[in-house]
């Protein structure tokens, strides 16, 4: 099933990938959850997980993309609404996106009801988001100036004051330099260059971003 949400420019998605195991009246849930960038990745993950687990009772997934253009659940076999949907809410209820949840269940003998389900389902993919941690992704820009070696020396030394990253470094006879920073720094930033160097050097953006507030 496919729904829509509302973008949001600033993403909040995991760090890496995160499982976890959860138990409940001997039937055993095992949840993973990673960050995506594409519908493709996230079936392909899926795809891994049930080759992983060829036995096992159930494998449910759910993935949310895009803030929520792009999302999908599954309750691979288990009753409608009781699986793939708690998974997907628990994604969307941690403020989460571009994240896909896979949770691998071995019926343990005893019947949990559509209840019970929706509860263990959703606590395995949430002690999973929580084993990967999050991480919030903003718009950054990509700047790139040419100095003086004296100029570079005097600039450097405020990078992190706007928290600007250099990306790269190249000496001749000016310094050419790329560096990234949040997009909402760049304009301090740029003011501050012209100061430093009276008006010797400017900035251009070169590109555009999103990446993780450190």
């Amino acid at each position: 099933m496919m729904c829509a949400d509302v973008e949001n420019k600033t993403v909040v998605t995991l760090k890496g990938e995160g499982t976890a195991r959860f138990e409940e009246k001997r039937s055993v849930f095992i949840g993973y959850a990673i960050p995506i960038s594409s519908e493709d990745e996230a079936l392909s993950y899926v795809k891994k997980i049930k080759g992983q687990y060829p036995d096992a009772t159930h494998c449910v997934y759910a993935y949310y993309l895009d803030n929520g253009i792009h999302c999908r659940y599954s309750d691979d076999g288990e009753p409608q609404g009781t699986a793939g949907m708690p998974v997907l809410d628990v994604i969307r209820k941690n403020g989460l996106t571009d994240v896909c949840a896979v949770v691998v269940r071995y019926f343990g003998g005893t019947l949990l009801g559509a209840g019970g389900l929706v509860r263990a389902y959703g606590e395995a993919c949430k002690l999973a988001l929580d084993a990967a941690g999050s991480a919030i992704f903003v718009p950054f820009v990509i700047a790139e100036f040419s100095c003086s070696y004296s100029d570079y020396g005097k600039l450097s030394v405020s990078f992190p004051a706007y928290a600007a990253r250099t990306l790269d470094v190249a000496y001749a006879d000016v310094v050419t330099v790329a560096v990234t920073m949040p997009k909402d720094r760049y304009g301090s930033f740029a003011d501050a260059v012209r100061e430093m160097t009276g008006g010797r050097t400017a900035l251009r953006i070169s590109g555009e971003r999103l990446d993780c507030e450190q």
